[in-house]
């Protein structure tokens, strides 16, 4: 069984993100990026799949810039098997993501996909969706652990109500939560071996996807400073207060 992984760069997530002062957008300039953190799991959950012998290749893709390869590098050293990149200078929308990945499941003939639900720079969570319909395959998202036997995968999920779990048939979409696993650090042996694995190179206009945005950023601001709170002397005050605030009757 072939996995198919995409991961996607963005700014690491100990770094404090920065407005450009014109609030056009984030400063990216001289800031360490890294692989969005639920790629990083889903990475680890088909790397797992094939040391369990489940998969027999794990095969990851990223979109964007060509610095993106340092992403695809790393997954590689984790233990993925080969990688594609396919070039795009400009931001690219999910669904524009989402039709790329879809030309790329159809080349490539995985019989599951496995993605981080979000990415922690947009925080869209659209990708896994739309590319699932594009597909017109089964998708579990928000997994929390993933069972493969056979020809069909169950899914758990965490939901309001505590866990629900989700059967259906191979080919599928997952999209992975934080609970799935804890991926692992690439050692300085595979880190080294990861510069000789397979690296393609690929545009979006090979798979002719227009990627041109259908959504315009009119400007970005910092979120507001939280005020300090205050203490109050006792259960009284506290109901006082909240009735002033029209929280409490």
């Amino acid at each position: 069984m072939k996995v198919l992984v995409p991961v996607k760069r963005v700014l690491d997530y100990n770094v404090k993100p920065r407005v450009k002062a014109d609030g056009t957008g984030v400063d990216l300039a001289n800031v360490k990026m890294s692989m969005n953190p639920f790629d990083e799991i889903a990475v680890e959950e088909a790397i797992r799949l094939k040391e369990k012998g489940v998969a027999t290749e794990v095969v990851v893709v990223s979109i964007g810039e060509p610095k993106a390869q340092e992403t695809l590098r790393t997954a590689l050293a984790m233990g993925a098997d080969r990688a594609i990149l396919v070039t795009c200078e400009d931001k690219v929308e999910p669904l524009a993501v989402a039709k790329i990945l879809k030309a790329v499941a159809d080349e490539e003939q995985p019989q599951l996909i496995i993605l981080g639900k979000q990415a922690i720079d947009d925080d869209n969570n659209q990708t896994g969706q739309m590319l699932a319909g594009l597909l017109g395959w089964g998708q579990g998202t928000f997994a929390s652990k993933v069972e493969v036997s056979g020809d069909s995968v169950k899914v758990t999920r965490e939901v309001d109500g505590g866990l629900e779990t989700d059967n259906f048939k191979l080919p599928a979409i997952v999209t992975t939560d934080l609970r799935l696993n804890e991926p692992r650090y690439a050692s300085l042996p595979n880190i080294m071996k990861a510069k000789s694995k397979p690296l393609a190179t690929k545009t979006a206009a090979d798979f002719g996807v227009d990627t041109a945005p259908r959504v315009k950023t009119l400007k970005v601001v910092e979120p507001g400073k939280r005020e300090a709170g205050i203490k109050v002397a006792d259960v009284d005050e506290l109901v006082m207060k909240l009735k002033a605030m029209g929280v409490a009757k």
